[in-house]
């Protein structure tokens, strides 16, 4: 066994270090050969058989991207603000359970979603998504999760609106929505379950839009949303497709796995089984 272990110093205000040296520490227990490179990797990856990932979900889209032909089994630590895939792969369990857990050597072929050339592993959000993540840089210091949930109270005030026009399932619509959601897994901003019945492994990217609120029902259904209880919701929609085309009226703010781009039309489809994860 042949570990590279790959750390983004950056990842939740340098969160990281408290965990390599367990880590590290575990590995050299078990006699484990590994190396440990922070921030600046190299091209390729070829001289080990397992990668270790130690930062939260933008650095892993960072490596999926940099990476786009790995085929050797991956593992994600917890390191930055949101940790969401982390969380959809391994739960709330401590590093030291993740470290146990990872030599029982179980892997998963794992789905991922491409969009506008990139790969992402949990979802892409146009127009809301991505005016939130606009403001999210201002308020880091305060974490993942209660960060998000600040900003987006506040969006909730403020946010107009706009108009889609989306081709899905052989179907086009064209609708002001509040929310315009493409997910491959369930969870973003380090615990809105927006999509709570995506799964990583399906072959189906899951697709949520919200009909326009006003800002009382905004406020009154953010808890349901946050918990994942709004798939019924009778503004709320939910489709399953393998691709998508969404084009906005100018170009829009959007995240890709908590990372902020800009775009006027978003071609989005899923690659099944592309990556094996440890799990």
């Amino acid at each position: 066994m042949n570990i590279v272990i790959l750390i983004n110093s950056n990842a939740g205000g340098g969160k990281f270090l408290k965990n390599i040296l367990q880590i590290e520490n575990f590995l050299e227990s078990k006699k484990i050969n590994f190396k440990s490179i922070i921030d600046v990797w190299p091209d390729n990856l070829d001289e080990y058989n397992y990668v270790w990932v130690i930062g939260g979900d933008g650095t892993l889209n960072y490596f999926i991207n940099k990476y786009p032909l790995i085929n050797i089994p991956i593992a994600i630590f917890k390191g930055g603000t949101g940790n969401d895939f982390s969380w959809k792969l391994y739960g709330n369990i401590c590093l030291e359970e993740q470290l146990q857990k990872l030599f029982k050597n179980k892997t998963e072929l794992i789905d991922v979603g491409l969009c506008n050339g990139k790969y992402f592993l949990n979802g892409v959000g146009i127009g809301f998504d991505g005016e939130i993540l606009k403001s999210m840089n201002k308020i880091r210091w305060l974490g993942g999760h209660l960060g998000y949930l600040v900003v987006v109270i506040k969006k909730i005030f403020t946010f107009k609106e706009q108009y889609f026009t989306f081709s899905i399932n052989e179907n086009e619509y064209s609708q002001k929505l509040l929310l315009m959601s493409v997910f491959n897994s369930s969870r973003t901003g380090g615990g809105f379950h927006i999509a709570p019945t995506a799964k990583i492994n399906d072959g189906f990217l899951d697709v949520i839009t919200c009909k326009p609120l006003n800002i009382i029902k905004r406020l009154i259904n953010l808890p349901k949303i946050e918990k994942g209880k709004h798939l019924k919701l009778p503004f709320v929609v939910h489709y399953l497709t393998k691709k998508i085309n969404i084009k906005c009226e100018t170009k829009t703010a959007a995240q890709i796995d908590g990372e902020l781009f800009w775009a006027k039309e978003f071609n989005i489809s899923i690659i099944e089984k592309k990556l094996t994860f440890i799990v």
